[in-house]
């Protein structure tokens, strides 16, 4: 009989990190210095903490419900089959959306600063487009070749990150990261929730959790390993980048500012190496995005939530892909980064929340403490509040993207359940996990 290949600790550790560190770092580094100042690093401190306290509820739901469907199938699981429960995946699927627009843009904006020296708009979004299609090609070619090409671009830019962040600590000027230049605690706290999407990704580990060789010990060290070392990248990336650059060349370069922050160790070399490092890094981003935003749009189309078309094959890829690689290219040329960035980071934020409110109902079968939950969902919740309310006071246009994507989401969501018919959601969207219940249910009547 055919059994599936079990995956051990360093696996799952490296599907965690490279869902982590992906074009997020490279995309809104600069957003975050330009609002939170010498306080970037304390920035990406904060929202990595709101990341590894929601890996509590991750962790425990990944042990009861072990299934391919990771998010979704905690979702269904807590809520059932309701609007509300459609709403939340229609959000992951959208905020999937966002994640590749956010890095076409900053694969647009340091190409064009690769080639041409400078931002040029018509080379961006010519750039966004390319890329975007390329990928979508790839991953219609089937998952070998998203998986080997995904090796290659993972080890570059994890090579390039670490050694730019250790290298470039010779050249800090420490006056730059002094407590005098560090912007108010709310403008550091929109900092650190604006580039929360760059922590987007550690749930990739759910979804392999039924494929985890020693679950119960190798899940846990995962889930917190993976999330703990890209906090000590982040911030290190974060210091470095402060330290290098006065705040009129952040403003200048906010857009591919990790490139400018290499030139005064490396010179003009350090800038060519890092925004090859970034075209690489978004592009793998693209890339495994795709292939999982390709996934979840088939599971939900399955259960009920997206029109057939999302599931229906094209080569060896699901038609979903094509329709989400559009939608993300009318997303990043339409929007500009920070709209994006709010989107993104109000998106998965608002998931995180309802997963760990999903974990607090579920406490007695997760075997939770279900305050870490409810405290990790609060936090959630408050920084979605601040995000919200800094914006609507000091930037409103940063919040179109937002409210476009709640308002579609849930209209989609709504209008499609209420008036077409197809199956309603299943009790289980992985049915590896519906026959395993099944058989404990079984085991217990007898």
């Amino acid at each position: 009989m055919f059994t599936r290949r079990k995956i051990g600790f360093w696996e799952a550790y490296s599907i965690g990190v490279g869902g982590m560190v992906g074009g997020g770092i490279f995309a809104v580094l600069g957003l975050t210095i330009t609002l939170a100042g010498g306080g970037a690093p304390v920035a990406f401190l904060m929202a990595g903490l709101i990341a590894l306290l929601t890996t509590y509820s991750y962790i425990k739901l990944s042990l009861r419900y072990p299934s391919e469907g990771g998010t979704i199938e905690f979702i269904v699981q807590a809520y059932g089959n309701t609007v509300f429960a459609g709403w939340i995946n229609t959000l992951l699927l959208v905020s999937y959306i966002i994640m590749l627009a956010l890095y076409a843009y900053a694969f647009g904006s340091y190409g064009s600063a690769l080639i041409m020296g400078h931002e040029t708009l018509w080379l961006e979004q010519l750039l966004i487009v390319l890329v975007l299609f390329t990928f979508v090609g790839i991953n219609l070619m089937g998952a070998w070749m998203t998986g080997r090409s995904e090796d290659i671009m993972v080890f570059i830019k994890l090579a390039i990150l670490i050694i730019f962040s250790v290298t470039c600590f010779f050249t800090i000027d420490p006056q730059r990261l002094a407590l005098d230049t560090w912007k108010s605690p709310l403008s550091i706290m929109t900092g650190g929730l604006i580039i929360f999407l760059a922590y987007e990704g550690f749930e990739l580990i759910a979804n392999t959790a039924a494929d985890i060789k020693e679950p119960e010990k190798n899940i846990p060290r995962a889930f917190f390993w993976s999330v703990f070392s890209v906090i000590v990248l982040y911030v290190t990336v974060a210091v470095v980048a402060v330290g290098n650059l006065t705040p009129e060349q952040v403003q200048k370069a906010k857009d591919y500012v990790l490139a400018v922050a290499a030139e005064p160790f490396f010179g003009k070399t350090g800038f060519i190496v890092i925004a090859i490092a970034a075209m690489l890094s978004t592009a793998s981003a693209i890339n495994a995005t795709l292939y999982g935003g390709g996934r979840v749009s088939y599971l939900i189309a399955k259960y009920g939530e997206l029109p057939e078309g999302f599931k229906h094959k094209v080569k060896n890829g699901y038609e979903g892909m094509i329709i989400i690689g559009l939608a993300a290219v009318i997303f990043a040329t339409m929007f500009n980064l920070e709209n994006i960035s709010v989107a993104g980071s109000f998106g998965f934020l608002t998931i995180f929340a309802f997963v760990n409110l999903a974990n607090f109902i579920r406490y007695e079968e997760t075997n939770s403490n279900r305050w870490i939950s409810f405290i990790a969902f609060l936090a959630c919740i408050a920084s979605v509040v601040v995000l919200i309310g800094y914006n609507f006071i000091h930037n409103p246009t940063a919040l179109v993207s937002t409210a476009v994507v709640v308002v579609i989401s849930f209209l989609f969501s709504y209008i499609y359940r209420l008036y077409r018919d197809h199956e309603p959601l299943s009790e289980y969207i992985d049915k590896r996990l519906e026959r395993q219940e099944d058989r404990k249910s079984m085991s217990a009547d007898r």
